[in-house]
């Protein structure tokens, strides 16, 4: 039985993944407002306290952590100071930070037990190409996620302990919709050699292969799903 955490469940690609993982011999705690456990990455004591209860509900074993969870919320830079500050350091917690905690949590807690895990973050692929004036924050903090996934990879791999990231482009979820909308969709399909975004079970199944399948040797790879829209 391969034991799992799965962050932001409850919805888009975080359900998409859960639907691919839901297979025999996989157990899957899931953490979200709709499914799961709920936690408010916000709070900074919300990462330790979805781990331990994430550890209860799977009898004492988890075997993969996958950092799904995430906001995208725009933050132009003509607000008030203390506004677009507030905004960043928020982003960068949820997106970044809390999953930091729970990456961490996760190797301190393989080490104790002498054995090896998986850890798959789901980034994005704003981390390479940037993204809109007004996401700032949430390009740096998908950049930080997969900075800290290749360090955990090249600093625990010897120990059995692995880690992956996925960079999508624009996916087919609520969050992508809204901003293709508000930004000229057409314009931005154009932008996407494959001629349409990708949808969320697509970065699913590159998630299941990491979380699962993926030889020990791929450790620190960073996986595209974007169309073609940035290649590296």
């Amino acid at each position: 039985m391969t034991n799992i955490l799965l962050t932001g469940s409850s919805r888009g690609i975080g359900a998409a993944i859960a639907t691919a993982l839901d297979r025999p011999g996989v157990a899957l705690v899931g953490h979200g407002t709709r499914s799961g456990i709920p936690a408010d990455f916000a709070d900074p004591s919300a990462p330790r306290a979805l781990w331990d209860a994430a550890l209860d509900r799977l009898d004492g074993t988890i075997d993969v952590l996958i950092n799904n969870a995430g906001v995208f919320d725009a933050n132009p830079i003509d607000r008030a100071d203390s506004e677009w500050v507030a905004d960043w350091e928020r982003t960068m917690r949820i997106n970044l930070t809390a999953s930091a905690e729970l990456c961490r949590l996760a190797v301190l807690y393989w080490q104790a037990r002498g054995v090896g895990g998986r850890i798959v973050n789901i980034a994005s692929r704003a981390a390479y190409r940037g993204d809109s004036p007004a996401h700032w924050h949430y390009a740096a903090s998908k950049a930080g996620m997969v900075a800290m996934t290749k360090s955990i990879a090249r600093g625990y791999a010897g120990q059995g302990i692995l880690a992956f990231a996925v960079c999508p482009g624009f996916t087919m979820t609520g969050m992508a919709e809204e901003y293709l909308s508000s930004r000229g969709g057409d314009k931005l399909l154009a932008d996407i050699p494959l001629g349409r975004v990708a949808m969320p079970e697509e970065v699913a199944e590159v998630a299941r292969f990491l979380a699962l399948d993926a030889p020990p040797s791929m450790t620190g790879a960073v996986l595209d799903v974007n169309g073609a829209s940035y290649v590296r």
